[in-house]
């Protein structure tokens, strides 16, 4: 099977990612594989429990996000039926009947925290690095993951979803976005996240950014820089969708990310995003607006209805 490895050994299911080159990016192919497989198994007498891992230097980078661009330019597919097949892969993990496990090793970003956070145990090491950077290409944090960041302590969750930067394994344990850490660990090494809290609290992105860049501690400076290169649009609209997610189920959440993937896939950010960060390189997106400030009330709304 292309893109996966499958065993059953002693009643325990194991699937391996096992597409090194593109870092275990999930292809709609192997999204499909994945839902067919493990829909078998929760009804399988012979599989006792499931885990997930991946083979390389990532777990898993995410869903294959060229793909789902090919959709939208070429008009080739449904790009939300993409997503909508992403998020029933996720959806059926976080309500699994048998344990399921997943082994989160080096880099675990997007849909491969989609396949993974969700789990009903999650291990993380020293070598991972966990991210939501969908604002760096025109999305928003999805598969489900704004449920998990809403609920975060101390504002890491939305640190996390707006800007996009990453975490190590023992931040994720220490933030209850993991349950167990291997590997040895220097107490210390971790990303220090208390100064979060009262930067990223309320729900006025403008407020937000004002109080970052007007800080005296470097690294709230720095978020505010980051925050200034992302997608204003994704920004402000991640920004609802955490404090939405934070009062909503899981499933709620997985409906509230299907209404936002039909309104960011008509938007020209994504194409933009993908194209500067992974095709062309440059580094350098011409985004639908200048700044933070420019993004209208009315249109984050409209993003909410689908």
């Amino acid at each position: 099977m292309t893109g996966i490895q499958i065993d059953v050994t002693d009643s325990v299911a194991s699937l391996v990612l096992n597409r090194p080159a593109a870092l275990n990016a999930l292809s709609l192919d192997m999204i499909d594989s994945l839902t067919s497989i493990l829909t078998q198994w929760a009804d399988d007498d012979a599989v006792r429990e499931v885990e997930i891992s991946g083979v390389g230097r990532a777990f898993c980078a995410g869903a294959d996000v060229r793909e789902l661009r090919t959709l939208v330019l070429d008009q080739s597919g449904d790009p939300v039926d993409f997503l909508a097949r992403e998020y029933r892969l996720d959806r059926l993990i976080a309500s699994y009947p048998k344990p399921y496990r997943a082994i989160i090793h080096g880099i675990a970003m997007g849909g491969g925290l989609g396949v993974s956070i969700h789990a009903a145990h999650r291990v993380v090491s020293t070598d991972t690095v966990m991210a939501m950077p969908e604002t760096i290409i025109g999305l928003w944090p999805d598969v489900g993951m704004c449920y998990h960041l809403s609920r975060m302590p101390g504002e890491v969750g939305t640190y996390m979803g707006l800007t996009g930067l990453s975490i190590t394994g023992a931040d994720a344990v220490a933030c209850h976005l993991a349950d167990e850490l291997v590997g040895s660990h220097t107490p210390g090494s971790d990303t220090a996240t208390q100064w979060m809290a009262p930067m990223f609290a309320g729900d006025d992105i403008v407020a937000i950014m004002d109080r970052l860049e007007n800080s005296r501690l470097p690294q709230a400076r720095e978020a505010a820089r980051v925050l200034r290169l992302r997608s204003p649009l994704s920004v402000v609209v991640t920004l609802q969708a955490l404090r939405r997610a934070a009062t909503l189920s899981v499933d709620e959440v997985f409906d509230q990310d299907l209404r936002l993937g039909a309104f960011f896939c008509r938007r020209p950010d994504f194409i933009e995003g993908v194209r500067a960060q992974l095709i062309d390189k440059d580094f350098s997106p011409q985004w639908s607006h200048a700044r933070i400030e420019d993004v209208a009330a009315d249109e984050v709304q409209a993003a909410f209805e689908g």
